[in-house]
Parts: structure tokens; sequence; C-alpha cells
């Protein structure tokens, strides 16, 4: 994707700007979240005080000689940005950098003996379990008297919403009869994305689906999947999650383990579609994947030929949430009218994205929707979350 005037890489260095306020602020306040999630010991928190003062006003610095995966981000762009702010390499890439250095200073990398533990896990769990995720999946005892068409409609609005997925299910759950039912959905290519899989009962393709979330977004994305094999839309799933803890919130495998737990314990439907999945898992109907790039600072343009073979593979790829996003279509700030379609030209196979909005890169709407959408909010439709989109190409 060639850096043209209209859609120039996004940096994080001009104040004010959205991605300068996620490394000046909100990488600051993670630091202490985490710092304080855990009863740390003293090196582990004068690591954390060096990443504070290096990531707000020192340089980028090389890997330690001992990391494993040091040619792996030389690869990815570190010898080329050793050394600058990082508010000057693109935000994208400073982003990841931010917690690939994250999990260095809380020993999570080893050895020793906090290597391996999630320093993002609290908030998970306290996610997962909280009585809002209860109602959420309460919420879908109502949905088995409805057709097959209303349960997908649910399913899948619940998988873009995410943490707002219980506003999928009682929409549908009271008999909202189309997508206008949900609010903010600024473009909807759902009618494209169900016509690329088989029908009920004769599906036999495979679904690749890109998690974001872990928590109460992963449980919906679950749900889609335990449905579409329940009614032999497609014949197998896989789902790709990051291969370590990432972005604070970003599903692994172990946070697929918790949310099939709480599904399997929360009886009723939830727990039929728990029994379906962990069923589905032992069978091979299910299959998890951890590529080393689902957490590369590179956009899915750049991705490996191993990975690319498997999407092309697929009947689809869908690829959840906000960050996944800005990797399907490149970290730039494109005219949200450039097609969709233009911009993952290089996808392998048929791909949709399922996306609540959450950063300035948008592409794929008409004119008279960008426009109605500034009048009414300005630039906060972008990344207030208020907003969500279904585009396929």
């Amino acid at each position: 994707m060639p850096d043209t005037p209209t859609a120039p890489v996004l940096l994080g260095n001009r104040p004010g700007s959205f991605p300068h306020s996620v490394l000046a602020e909100r990488h600051p306040a993670v630091i202490e979240q985490v710092r304080e999630a855990f009863p740390y010991e003293p090196a582990q928190h004068r690591a954390l005080d060096a990443l504070l003062a290096n990531c707000t006003e020192g340089v980028i610095e090389p890997l330690p000689a001992h990391a494993q995966d040091r040619r792996r981000w030389d690869d990815w762009g570190l010898r080329a940005y050793t050394g600058r702010s990082w508010f000057d390499v693109p935000w994208l890439w400073s982003e990841s950098w931010f917690y690939r250095r994250l999990l260095d200073a809380v020993g999570w990398f080893g050895p020793g003996p906090w290597q391996g533990i999630d320093p993002f896990r609290p908030f998970k769990l306290a996610e997962l379990d909280s009585a809002a995720t209860g109602e959420e999946l309460a919420a879908l005892d109502d949905l088995t008297g409805r057709s097959p068409e209303d349960r997908a409609r649910a399913l899948l609005h619940g998988s873009l919403w995410g943490n707002r997925a219980d506003l999928g299910f009682r929409l549908s759950a009271q008999g909202a009869r189309d997508a206008d039912a949900v609010p903010g959905l600024v473009a909807d290519d759902s009618d494209r994305l169900w016509s690329l899989l088989g029908p009920a009962g004769a599906g036999t393709g495979t679904l690749c689906l890109v998690a974001d979330n872990a928590g109460r977004e992963l449980v919906p994305d679950l749900l889609l999947i335990a449905h579409l094999l329940a009614e032999g839309r497609i014949g197998r799933a896989v789902l790709h999650v990051k291969p370590y803890p990432y972005y604070v919130s970003d599903a692994t495998t172990a946070d697929v383990v918790d949310a099939l737990r709480r599904l399997t314990g929360a009886g009723g439907a939830a727990a039929a579609f728990g029994r379906l999945l962990w069923t589905a898992l032992a069978d091979g109907r299910l299959a998890l994947r951890a590529h080393p790039f689902s957490s590369a600072p590179l956009p899915y343009e750049e991705m490996p030929g191993d990975l690319r073979a498997e999407f092309a593979a697929a009947t689809l790829t869908i690829v959840k949430g906000d960050l996944n996003y800005r990797r399907l279509v490149g970290d730039r700030l494109w005219a949200p009218t450039t097609p969709f379609a233009d911009v993952t030209g290089y996808f392998p196979g048929p791909v949709a994205a399922l996306r609540t909005l959450k950063s300035d890169v948008i592409t794929g709407l008409d004119a008279r929707t960008e426009a109605a959408l500034d009048a009414a909010e300005g630039r906060r439709w972008r990344t207030g979350g208020t907003h969500a989109l279904i585009q396929v190409a």
C-alpha cells in the first residue's frame, strides 16, 4: 500500500492525536495497573519503572542477546527503529513493542518463578466472571425458540459488538427484524458474509476466525463458532489467538480454556454451546492456532507464507476487533470512503471484518454516512466504540 498524502502511516508524534494519547497516557496507566495487580518483587518494580521512563521519554533499545525472539523482532523492524523515539515510528509498531517490553519487565519470558504468568489475567477473569457476563449467557436461553435466522443474526451481532453482546442477544430475542435494529452499524455486509458459508446442514468448508479480546468479547466469538458448527454451516473452524499476552485483553489459548469453562458451568443453552465446543476441540472440528505473526507489529499484507496458505484454504476468514482491522487494512489514515476491497485486495481468500470503531482507521463508508457521522459527532465516532461495521471482501 503506497504511503500517499491521503493515507499516511499513523504515528504517535502529534500531541492531541489519539495515537499520541495512547503512547503518552494509556501505556503509563497500563504499567501502573499491572504493577498493582500482582505482588511483584523489587526487580520487577525496577524494570517497570525503567519501562515507564523509556516509553515516555527514551528511545527504542535493542533486545538483549539472549532473547529468544530477538532475530524475529530485528526482522520486524527493530534494527531500523533502534535509537528512535517511540513516538516517531509507526504507531502499530510502537504499541506492539510496548507489550513485548512489558512482558520482559514482569518476567513472563523467564527464566524464573514468574515465567508464563499473564500480567493481565486478573482483569480478564474479573470481566469473564462478572454478573454482566452471566446475564448475557442467560439471554441465550431466550434464543432457543427463535428461528435459525434470528439465532444466527443475534450471535453474529454478539460477536460484532463484543462486550455489548447482551444488546445483540436481546434485540434478536425481542424479534428484531433487520440490521438497522443494531444502533451505530455504519456498514453492513452481513448478507454477503452468510452467502459465503454453506447452507444449513451442507457446509463442509473451514472458517478461520482471528480473535481479538478475551473475556466477554471472546465468549460471543465462541458462541458464533458453535452455532455454525451445530447448524452445519461449516465443517470445521480454526480460532487464531495470540501466542502471548498482548494489548491487555487479547485472547490467548489460556483465555479460550477459561471461556469454555465459563460456558460449560453456566447452565442452560450456554452450557450446551460450551460442551459442543469442548467436544469439537477433542475431535478436530475446532482447532486453535497461535502463530507468531499474530503478535507482529506489522499489517497482514506482510504475513508469512504458511499463514497466507491457511487463509487461502479457508472458506471465509473473519477478522475480529479494532487492532486486527488496523492490521488488515493497514494502519493508515485512509479517507473513510476508500473501498474496503481495495485495501484488502492482497488477502488470499474471502475475508470479513467484524469491528467496533476504537481508532482513527476506517475504510468502506459511503459519503453520506461519513458526512452524517461527522456532523453529529465530529471525529469522536471513530474512536468511541459506539459504532461498528461488518465488511466483506
